[in-house]
């Protein structure tokens, strides 16, 4: 018998034991929801079209029902995912492109902040009568990449910018209080201190009293909120501790994804490096280049994760399932990887994105994600596909020539900030519009809304214009 059962799916054994009463709803729901046969029938379910640019920020409500996207269009769109429409959109006041877009909970979505390329920090409120009313919260020198919402707050949400400064906000209020400005621990004991541009903060759902965030140099750094005052007197850079893989220390390196798990683990993801999990216990405390070397060879090692590549883009993290079995991950030759997390064995290996997937958001509760990339269009995928996936047949030449891509980077003396990578792709998406308009005899020309569909293997169609990278 139990040889039988070892032929049987890892998703119908789960159902059958849900059947003769093994499991509760809800546990039966968490169990299926992390059966790596779903992960290995994760395939598009649908394009949202819509934005005029790429997209830069997709979130699901907290409830999974609706999907907001905000893109290099300026505009801020929410859709139905389940019926594959769009709600209505609207334009967020920004005058650069959007980062990032989210919805606050227990508002009845309509609530929504976002930031930009423009360094501000914006509020848009839907009326009763459909109208969006949008006005500034806050300024940031710079790009301000990532927002993030205290868990279960209607009220209070953080940011960073490339300017290294943390704000605090409270919609209650009509200010945003600095709660400190990110500093290199190269420069902490000087005069003049440096600071540390910062392009992801994410708050641990365990402890909403922690936040990390990372940026221009190797370490993400966890932060107590508590030791920090509203006021923004006397508020200084003191981390509680700091995370780094033992051989980047040092190393010309910077972050571009944090994710937490809901068991306090910190996924960290390194700009042309690999991504890598972290224990509590794996801290080098609050000043790391006070740790002794072989204090620092005790530590245990982090997990990671490897395949992709991360250079060209900022790119988020995620963690994925009800139980974060599961690690996402875009990577610049348009592919999303899934990898388990225990692990690290890669499970799937999808194309995401004619030429880069920049982010990957799970659903709250379902085995579904939410990808967007270089491409005008937000892409759903969801475990439909009629039989288990393998991984594709070039998987490990797809793999092996990021490896090479990113060694080769690596010894080139030329490295790019992720300011520097957007200023580029916008200048040259500005170019290839004027000369669209030429060819055009003046008529406007816009991107997108050619309806992009996807092979039963991933592979994608459409035109290849939108939004190109050389």
């Amino acid at each position: 018998m139990e040889s039988r059962r070892k032929g049987f799916p890892d998703e119908f054994t789960e159902v059958f034991r849900r059947e003769i009463g093994f499991f509760p709803p809800r546990c039966f729901t968490r169990r299926i929801s992390a059966s790596e046969g779903l992960v290995k029938r994760s395939a598009l379910y649908r394009n949202l079209n819509g934005h005029r640019g790429c997209v830069n920020t997709v979130e699901f409500n907290s409830t999974g029902d609706v999907l907001v996207s905000g893109s290099d269009d300026r505009q801020i769109i929410f859709w139905n995912w389940a019926a594959k429409s769009k709600i209505f959109s609207y334009l967020s006041g920004h005058v650069d492109n959007v980062f990032q877009a989210r919805i606050m909970p227990f508002t009845d979505d309509r609530t929504i902040i976002t930031s930009s390329g423009d360094g501000q920090v914006r509020l848009g409120q839907i009326l009763e009568n459909g109208h969006v009313d949008t006005k500034r919260l806050g300024k940031h020198q710079g790009n301000v990449y990532k927002l993030d919402i205290e868990p279960g707050s209607p009220h209070i949400f953080y940011s960073c910018g490339e300017d290294g400064v943390v704000q605090h906000f409270d919609l209650r209020s009509n200010s945003a209080t600095k709660l400190f400005c990110c500093s290199s621990f190269k420069t902490l004991k000087q005069q003049s201190q440096k600071s540390i541009g910062l392009n992801a903060i994410v708050i641990d759902p365990r402890n909403p009293n922690y936040l990390a965030v990372g940026g221009s140099d190797e370490y993400a750094r966890v932060y107590d909120i508590r030791k920090y005052q509203w006021d923004s007197s006397n508020n200084l850079d003191r981390p509680v501790n700091t995370f780094c893989p033992h051989h980047l220390v040092g190393a010309d390196v910077q972050i571009t994804g944090l994710a937490y798990s809901n068991t306090s683990e910190l996924l960290v993801s390194y700009n042309d490096e690999l991504i890598y999990l972290f224990q509590k216990n794996m801290g080098m405390g609050p000043s790391p280049l006070s740790l002794p070397p072989e204090e620092l060879q005790k530590l245990e090692k982090p997990q990671v994760y490897s395949g992709h590549r991360n250079a060209r883009t900022v790119k988020g993290v995620s963690f994925f399932s009800p139980k974060d079995d599961y690690v996402l991950s875009g990577s610049d030759c348009g592919h999303i990887f899934i990898w388990k997390k225990k692990s690290a064995k890669l499970v799937r290996l999808m194309v995401g994105d004619r030429q880069i997937v920049n982010h990957l958001q799970p659903h709250p509760y379902m085995p579904f994600f939410a990808s967007c990339g270089i491409e005008d269009s937000v892409k759903l995928w969801i475990p439909m596909a009629d039989d288990i996936r393998p991984l594709p047949d070039d998987a490990e030449k797809i793999m092996e020539s990021n490896r090479q891509a990113r060694e080769n980077h690596s010894s080139s003396t030329i490295l790019l900030t992720p300011d520097v990578i957007m200023n580029l792709l916008r200048l040259q998406r500005h170019d290839r519009a004027d000369i669209e308009n030429d060819e055009e005899d003046g008529e406007t020309y816009l991107l997108g809304f050619s309806d992009v569909e996807a092979s039963s293997e991933g592979g994608l169609t459409g035109n290849p214009a939108d939004c190109n990278i050389s």
